[in-house]
């Protein structure tokens, strides 16, 4: 195997970019703006530009590159995409097109499931090659990853398990189109949406700091849920009821043998495993019951670090 490789995380704000040693070792990372405008046709470009001059700056070639994994925002088979919405991508054969700008071998996978790639390598997950990783933040993102490999399902859909169907009794859609996702109630967003359900039907003389907040957050919920605000408990306990029986239902399927919870909502630490883990064990099928729920190590630099582990088969 060739001693470099890089990982490429594309946003729709920025492109993370991360050059590695094929040991995992990250050597450096810097980002370059997303020029979206004119249907993102700069966005390959400007990515092919940056690996190039990284590689003339280290006095490096192609010879001395096993390649380059990039995670798109969307669905991805085989290196290809039907679309990319965030970034105004119609259809596109990345390994083909980005592989022409560069001279490198190109993988490409859903930017999620990379990142699920990335806690299995070198984070939450390491030294395990069945696992389940969820990103809760604005969204709740998944990735599956079975004998070490990202499973992607026929359509390009495999490990979307922010859009489970969790709850019959929600009317306003989410984002993907469809009602009741656990998107709606697990994410950070729809952690703030359980805060403001439970504080419209809670007694007024109830007191609870979160009245006092201009805007309620997952972070309030979870600093309230710390000084044992009763109303915080009942939001946070919903909420892991939601979270932790759905993976249950994941786990009697993958079997993994850890599931890794990430993005922002898990800054607030052991008591989120804490919490889902209690309603994971009350569902999950008895021989799941093993699987270990840890926190996400890698943080935004998760997807990086996917990517380049993508590249390396």
């Amino acid at each position: 195997m060739k001693p470099y490789c890089f990982g490429i995380d594309v946003g729709g704000t920025t492109v993370k970019c991360g050059f590695f040693k094929t040991d995992g070792t990250l050597v450096e990372k810097w980002e370059i703006p997303t020029r979206k405008e004119d249907h993102g046709v700069n966005v390959l470009p400007d990515i092919g530009k940056t690996i190039l001059d990284k590689m003339a700056e280290k006095g490096i070639t192609a010879a001395d590159v096993e390649g380059a994994g990039v995670g798109i925002p969307g669905p991805v088979r085989e290196n290809k995409i039907p679309y990319a919405v965030n970034l105004g991508w119609g259809a596109m054969d990345i390994a083909k097109e980005l592989g022409e700008l560069t001279g490198l071998k190109i993988k490409a996978g859903n930017d999620a499931n990379v990142a699920a790639l990335g806690e299995m390598w070198k984070g939450g997950a390491e030294g395990h090659s069945n696992v389940i990783v969820v990103t809760l933040g604005t969204g709740v993102g998944g990735g599956i990853i079975i004998d070490g490999r990202i499973v992607e399902g026929a359509h390009g859909a495999g490990g979307e398990i922010g859009h489970a169907h969790v709850e019959d009794d929600i009317h306003d859609p989410c984002g993907c189109g469809n009602f009741g996702c656990l998107e709606q109630v697990a994410s950070a967003t729809g952690i703030a949406r359980l805060a403001r359900e439970e504080l419209e039907r809670m007694d007024p003389a109830e007191e609870t700091p979160l009245r006092l907040t201009d805007r309620v957050t997952a972070k309030t919920v979870f600093d309230a849920y710390k000084t044992g605000d009763k109303a915080s408990i009942r939001i946070v306990e919903r909420f892991a009821k939601y979270l932790g029986t759905t993976l249950s239902v994941f786990a009697c399927v993958v079997d993994p043998e850890v599931i890794v919870l990430g993005g922002g909502v898990s800054k607030a630490g052991q008591v989120l495993v804490d919490v889902v883990e209690n309603y994971f064990l009350k569902t999950a099928f008895p021989a799941c019951r093993e699987t270990k729920i840890v926190l996400a190590e890698l943080g935004n630099d998760a997807g990086i670090y996917g990517s380049a582990r993508l590249v390396l088969g």
